[in-house]
């Protein structure tokens, strides 16, 4: 009798602690679930191989679960902007999900980056912008402006004629970036922007710098079929203004 129910417990105990750790397991493997969280990585569509450049058309977007807690080396679909026209490192096949590892990081400072988007000879010059100096944000990258500046001089203060004066300081400038978005994709999606930069020579970079701490820059956007310089600008003041207005009221009837 005494061993029957000593049975009778082992197979109790046994069937509790098998309970037990069914629950467990299922609790640990739900718990892991609620960790995990669905994103949109990069799959490649066609093969590359080594030395390739990566398109749009060689890949899409693929969706995976992948823990909350996992740090990735995968590429989001989301950056996928950062690995266009980048040289994969190594053979990759349809179906494969691309890592950063399998980018040559040399290409970084390819097309992707300012510096190898500026003409030779020239510099970028980055100058601050506000929503009236920038054309209500619509200059974009590749735009041609000209560039106008306002200034009061100290040694006029007091003499109302000739102590503001507006000139044009360069014409026909590129736009080589609005705040860090350098590619007309891009730059499409953008909302607002506080600083471009303009694509110049070194002794036009020190004119513009000179005059962007001296006084107030306005960027005015060209026709995109527009080149020419103009040779007669004019130097507008108080005196200037008051005696021109009428002149050009004129002209303006003729049109």
């Amino acid at each position: 009798m005494k061993q029957k129910l000593l049975l009778v417990a082992a197979v109790f105990f046994g069937l509790l602690a098998f309970i037990l750790t069914h629950q467990q397991i299922k609790n640990e493997r739900e718990k892991a679930i609620g960790m995990a969280k669905d994103i949109d990585l990069v799959e490649i569509v066609n093969a590359l191989s080594e030395g390739d450049l990566i398109k749009i058309t060689d890949i899409r977007r693929k969706r995976s679960r992948r823990f909350k807690t996992n740090v990735t080396r995968e590429v989001r679909w989301s950056q996928r902007d950062s690995i266009m026209q980048r040289e994969v490192d190594v053979p990759l096949s349809p179906g494969d999900i691309i890592e950063w590892d399998d980018i040559k990081s040399a290409n970084f400072r390819g097309k992707n980056e300012l510096a190898n988007n500026i003409p030779r000879g020239n510099r970028a010059v980055s100058i601050s912008v506000d929503s009236v100096g920038s054309v209500t944000n619509m200059i974009r990258p590749g735009n041609r402006v000209d560039i106008i500046g306002t200034f009061r001089f100290p040694e006029m203060r007091g003499d109302q004629a000739y102590d503001t004066l507006t000139l044009t300081v360069l014409q026909n400038v590129e736009i080589l970036a609005t705040g860090n978005v350098f590619s007309t994709s891009s730059a499409s999606r953008q909302r607002g922007y506080s600083t471009v930069s303009l694509s110049l020579s070194p002794k036009e970079a020190e004119m513009v710098i000179f005059a962007s701490q001296k006084g107030r820059l306005q960027l005015i956007l060209r026709n995109s079929q527009e080149s020419a310089i103009t040779d007669d600008t004019q130097s507008v003041n108080f005196k200037y203004f008051e005696d021109h207005l009428k002149d050009y009221t004129e002209a303006r009837k003729k049109r």
